[in-house]
């Protein structure tokens, strides 16, 4: 039986309406956070093993507008013959709002990532990186992951950890989303590759103690 992990994708202060921050998700109030930490907890408690990862910017990264002159937030740019989409200056390394706000005991790990001024990324897990490193050491196969946002970096880290080859769930109902529409993409894209899309942690409960009983 394949042994389940956790991925917690950046609940941190800069991307929820909670701490007021400066790219805020819509719907990441307070009662989202402590959902998500509710549901985390009870992933820990029965013994998965369960990391986050934390955007870490430099002051001047390549995604930040205030980089760009004559650029604003929420515009793009080509950078290198690519598309780079622009946003506000967030999760800037030793800043408060860069924190996560998950009771960061729950977690084995917290991986940073994106902190190369000059390159962008969206998932956290690479394939020979820190994260797959973690995974690989607890003898994870299966991965379930949820956090901010639907459309960006949960999207990511979910295709990511599927084509390394990990099966990998995302909790819909835990995450939030930067749009409506660019969501329902990414659910939709996810879904045709072969990543399994519940509703709520519910949905899984009963699978993940089953699997657990016969490991």
């Amino acid at each position: 039986m394949k042994k389940w992990g956790v991925i917690v994708v950046d609940v941190q202060g800069d991307f929820t309406e909670w701490e007021q921050g400066s790219l805020a998700v819509p719907g990441s109030d307070e009662g989202y956070v402590k959902s998500a930490e509710t549901a985390t907890r009870l992933l820990r408690d029965l013994g998965l093993p369960v990391f986050a990862t934390q955007d870490w910017h430099p002051p001047d990264h390549i995604s930040f507008a205030t980089r760009h002159p004559g650029k604003k937030p929420f515009e793009t740019t080509v950078v290198d013959g690519k598309r780079q989409d622009l946003w506000p200056p967030h999760c800037v390394q030793g800043t408060e709002n860069a924190r996560v706000l998950i009771d960061n005991d729950l977690f084995l790990a917290v991986v940073k990532k994106a902190h190369d001024r000059d390159a962008d990324s969206y998932s956290g897990f690479q394939r020979g990186g820190e994260m797959h490193a973690l995974l690989q050491m607890k003898g994870v196969q299966k991965v379930i992951v949820y956090g901010l946002a639907t459309d960006y970096c949960v999207k990511a880290t979910a295709l990511d950890l599927l084509a390394a080859g990990y099966p990998t769930t995302v909790i819909e109902g835990l995450c939030r989303c930067v749009s409506v529409d660019t969501a329902a993409a990414a659910l939709d894209e996810m879904s045709r590759r072969g990543i399994r899309i519940v509703s709520a942690l519910d949905g899984i409960l009963g699978e993940l103690r089953r699997d657990i009983l016969e490991t």
